[in-house]
């Protein structure tokens, strides 16, 4: 997830979709040439959608093969000035999208100029990023779980969401495959209750109060800009002679990841912040709640928002919102109420469209009543499959003025997720990560990752030798079992070999992962 996961997991893989629509013949006429050097250019045009990336961060063959083709067409450069509706997807998504005007009809670039662009990243590039260097090692020997396999799971498992239900209550989980979602009940020792089909890809899953709330992606996870998704009510969970009952909340969501709850409007009302994530277009939406009427009000236009905070970040009175933008704009942002329905935008954090963002927690670290940023990248999914050694898991302290200056860094290839809890409390936060990229063949075992906090941000690395069991995508806390400390469910999704895995594992994973596992707490006071 959560939480969320991103959900960029898979989107190239819809590159042969076709769309049915004929290609449209766009104006090939172009701007002059100017006198700029291809660094100039790139720094101009590049940076115009994203952090600016230096030809040595990725090798020349990428470069050439994915990443510049998909510049030229953001570029209005297109092979014999035709603009191809299957880079779009269907044609249904594809109407989307060229609504949206993301790529331009007329060439914005001379073609002299993009030459230029394009030989000053295919000369400068390396034939190879160096291999990886782990300068910390990872304890296999884990104290403080003790792992087991849910014995009920569909195969191959491909789950979406795992959640830990309140008061012993047991565990749910989705599995998410296209055309046949199902959400499983499981009682507290693990056993199955029941499955009801949701038609839709579960995300997340909220109890509120005496009822539950259930977020749904779409029709399936795969990456769209279709408005597709759902906000459903559920009752007679805990009845086993009732079905379980779904009732609509809100429809017509544009691919949304993550939602959270506040009063932001002031109005005594409990309001949510939806994360619309879509594809190539998206939203970060408000749905203020008059008397259970949801009103939408668009608080940023983008793709991406993959999770929000709803805190009040300045003391002011008035919940703020703190959100993650994944895709182009990756970076941290707040938006500052400012009261009847404002909101100004600030960039508390940007990083490189290299990172693959995936999480973040807005919590105090070090105890200065100060909320810092734990932060999480590591999608590998798209054109640049590569192990990136900026990958891993982050935490950026705040000097008490929203400025964040990162303090420590754990190096996670494929990171995807991150919980900050006290799991030995000993009185500091603890962090328990998973990845969905990992080395495979060099550090397997960063699949799941424990990071014991032994004060001033000292962090113990450790794992176990049945963390690769899985491919987790997926993972909640909560106390499971009753006795009184925090235990971890991880979801499997392992629907796909992994790009580049030559161990063997995850054909594995296609058999014999479980949908969910679960890390008992063996804290012992």
């Amino acid at each position: 997830m959560r939480k969320l996961f991103t959900y960029s997991i898979i989107i190239w893989s819809l590159a042969g979709c076709q769309s049915n629509s004929k290609p449209k013949k766009v104006d090939t006429a172009e701007p002059k040439a100017t006198q700029l050097t291809g660094s100039e250019l790139a720094q101009i045009h590049c940076a115009s959608c994203h952090s600016y990336v230096s030809p040595e961060m990725l090798p020349k063959n990428i470069w050439k093969e994915d990443v510049l083709p998909a510049m030229a067409q953001r570029l209005g450069l297109y092979t014999n000035g035709v603009l191809n509706d299957s880079i779009f997807g269907n044609a249904e998504n594809a109407k989307v999208v060229k609504q949206a005007h993301i790529y331009p009809e007329h060439p914005i670039i001379a073609q002299e100029d993009w030459r230029k662009l394009e030989e000053f990243y295919t000369q400068n590039a390396p034939e190879k990023v160096p291999s990886p260097v782990y300068n910390e090692s990872i304890d296999l020997n884990l104290k403080q779980f003790e792992y087991r396999e849910v014995e009920f799971g569909h195969r191959p498992p491909m789950t979406t969401m795992v959640k830990i239900r309140p008061n012993q209550e047991g565990v749910l989980f989705a599995d998410g495959k296209p055309k046949s979602n199902v959400l499983s009940f499981l009682d507290a020792q693990q056993q199955l209750q029941k499955n009801i089909l949701t038609f839709n890809t579960p995300i997340q899953w909220e109890q509120k109060g005496d009822s539950s709330q259930l977020l749904s992606v779409g029709k399936n996870i795969f990456p769209n800009d279709l408005s597709k998704g759902t906000l459903q009510g559920l009752s007679n969970i805990g009845d086993d002679s009732a079905q379980v009952r779904l009732t609509s909340i809100l429809k017509g969501l544009q691919r949304p990841v993550h939602m959270a709850y506040g009063d932001l409007t002031g109005n005594g009302q409990e309001d949510m912040v939806i994360c619309e994530y879509g594809d190539h277009t998206g939203q970060l939406v408000l749905y203020e709640n008059r008397e259970n009427q949801w009103q939408p009000k668009v608080i940023k236009k983008a793709s991406g928002a993959i999770k929000s905070v709803i805190k009040d970040v300045n003391k002011d009175g008035k919940l703020d919102i703190i959100c993650l933008m994944a895709q182009g704009e990756e970076g941290i942002y707040c938006f500052e109420n400012q009261g009847n329905g404002n909101f100004q935008e600030k960039r508390w954090l940007q990083f490189s469209p290299l990172n693959g963002s995936q999480n973040f927690e807005y919590i105090d670290f070090n105890g200065d009543g100060f909320d810092d940023l734990l932060y999480v990248c590591g999608d590998n999914a798209d054109k640049t499959p590569i192990l990136k050694d900026y990958h891993g898991v982050y935490i950026y302290l705040n000097d008490g003025e929203m400025n964040f200056d990162q303090a420590y860094f754990f190096r996670m290839n494929g990171a995807y997720n991150a919980l900050p809890i006290d799991f030995d409390k000993d009185g500091d936060l603890d962090i328990a990560a998973i990845s969905f990229f990992p080395d495979y063949a060099n550090r397997p075992e960063e699949s799941f990752v424990y990071l014991e906090n032994k004060g001033n941000l000292n962090f113990s690395a450790q794992s176990f030798p049945k963390a690769s069991n899985g491919r987790w995508l997926v993972m909640d806390a909560g106390d499971i079992d009753g006795d009184g400390d925090v235990d971890l469910a991880l979801g499997s999704f392992v629907y796909f070999l992994a790009k580049g895995d030559t161990t063997g594992l995850s054909k594995r994973w296609l058999s014999e992962s479980p949908s969910v596992a679960i890390l008992e707490n063996m804290y012992i006071p």
